[in-house]
């Protein structure tokens, strides 16, 4: 058997290719949306990629599973449990099996048995995976997808939440513990190979490490240590992290299907040609805040990227991007796993020339003195969780990714300080707000951590 794990870093996803060895057959499991890494690894080892299957209707990005049986013939296998709202819409157009509870498909001599964990989705499945050309007639480990992860479970709420599907976050949290009933019955030794690690919304505190044992998961994991149902779904309800706005957006693509993707060249335009499109400045934030074309909103291409043009872009609206043109191809495909499509050009910004707009930094001991004026604003764009553990008196709560719809709370007339937890999210939201005609805002160097390391006083509510 064969066996290579995938990591995407921006969305924190994990994806995999199995291979048998004997006859050159591969699946992917969970692909993401750009499939050319497993076309490389496939065409080096030698496999053909026969099949695709996914361990559920994803929130986070969309799914490569269309591509590869559009393009390459893969035979898709996917979820058939759950009710009408939780069906694959596009699947009949390619060969397709629908999976259900106890049932067994093979990719060569690997075996795959399903089990259905509803809990973080309704349709949620995983795969038992048996190598049975090493001559294994037991498991060796197990695709747990969104389900279980290293050191959590998958959240229930987000059905509720981003796709807005009223009274679903206790019945999931409900699910979810009968499913873990499930895993405590399987062997201590398989190995546990989730969909995210670290970093994924999907959950609320994922482990760093790629993966584990069941064994393991079972005696650390928060979640295997609480044996009564009320107490669990309290827990695994509270604290949950806002979830991205494109989730929603994701989960309705990869029920229909996702559109494939466009092969053009993306043109090079001036400012002049961007309209009514969203100009977004990728560049770091130290540079936009020296110099910046009005009008535009600083997105920095980094880990983060991913996620904030998910929360901030519109998919109504069409994109031209300020990219150096060596990293646009790696821009467009961020932009293109969460279904961002839209681009329409993009700008060098060698060429940005004319009059360029600034802002400034303060640190925390300036921002103290300014907010002794009380013409000062303080915009705190943390999370929930954040503000709650934490935050500067006087300070008004807005979420960075809620900022936009919330501009009626902020007010023309004063002088504003925008900060996060280290500067970063509040880089973007200060170039938010000076899009929205802010002009006077200043960003608080090192955020929330440099006010407490100054010794600054602190509020809790």
């Amino acid at each position: 058997m064969y066996f290579k794990s995938f990591f995407d870093d921006q969305l924190a996803h994990m994806s995999y290719l199995i291979g048998c060895q004997r006859t050159g057959e591969a699946i992917v499991i969970d692909p993401a949306r750009n499939i050319q890494p497993y076309l490389d690894i496939a065409k080096k080892e030698g496999f053909n990629i026969s099949a695709a299957t996914e361990t559920h209707i994803h929130a986070d990005y969309l799914s490569g599973a269309r591509e590869l049986a559009h393009h390459h013939g893969a035979k898709l296998y996917v979820s058939d449990e759950g009710d009408k709202d939780w069906k694959y819409l596009y699947v009949d157009q390619y060969e397709h099996e629908l999976l259900t509870e106890g049932l067994t498909f093979n990719i060569g001599n690997i075996y795959f048995e399903v089990i259905h964990t509803p809990g973080h989705t309704p349709e949620s499945i995983s795969f038992l995976l048996t190598d049975k050309g090493g001559g294994a007639n037991e498991p060796m480990g197990i695709f747990t997808g969104d389900f279980l992860f290293v050191g959590d479970v998958g959240r229930p709420d987000l059905l509720e939440k981003a796709a807005g599907i009223k009274d679903t976050s206790e019945s999931g949290a409900r699910q979810m513990f009968e499913s873990l009933r499930k895993m405590e019955k399987l062997s201590d030794f398989l190995q546990v190979w989730p969909a995210h690690g670290a970093g994924s919304a999907c959950g609320k505190s994922l482990g760093a490490v790629p993966m584990s044992t069941l064994g393991y998961e079972k005696k650390f994991n928060w979640a295997f240590q609480i044996n009564e149902e009320e107490k669990f779904v309290e827990e695994l309800l509270a604290g949950q992290p806002e979830p991205p706005k494109y989730f929603a957006e994701m989960k309705k693509l990869n029920k229909v299907g996702p559109e494939l993707l466009r092969r053009e060249e993306t043109p090079k335009v001036s400012l002049s040609d961007a309209g009514n499109a969203a100009v977004v400045d990728t560049r770091p934030a130290d540079e936009f805040a020296e110099g910046h074309a009005e009008g535009t909103i600083n997105i920095p291409y980094n880990k983060s990227f991913t996620n904030w043009a998910g929360w901030l872009l519109s998919y109504e609206q069409d994109i031209v991007l300020i990219a150096d043109p060596e990293k646009l191809p790696d821009v467009e495909k961020s932009l293109q796993s969460i279904g961002l499509d839209q681009v329409t050009g993009y700008v060098d910004p060698k060429e940005l020339g004319g009059s360029l707009e600034e802002y400034k930094t303060v640190t925390a001991s300036e921002a103290k003195d300014l907010m002794e004026d009380e013409n000062y604003f303080v915009i705190d764009v943390r999370n929930q969780s954040e503000w709650d553990s934490g935050h500067i008196p006087g300070a008004h709560h807005l979420m960075l990714g809620n900022l936009t719809d919330n501009l009626d709370k902020v007010p023309k007339d004063k002088k504003i300080i925008a900060h996060c937890q280290s500067g970063a999210r509040s880089a973007i939201g200060t170039s938010l707000l000076l899009k929205n005609g802010y002009k006077n805002v200043v960003n608080l160097e090192g955020g929330y951590s440099a006010w407490e390391q100054e010794g600054l006083p602190v509020k809790k509510d």
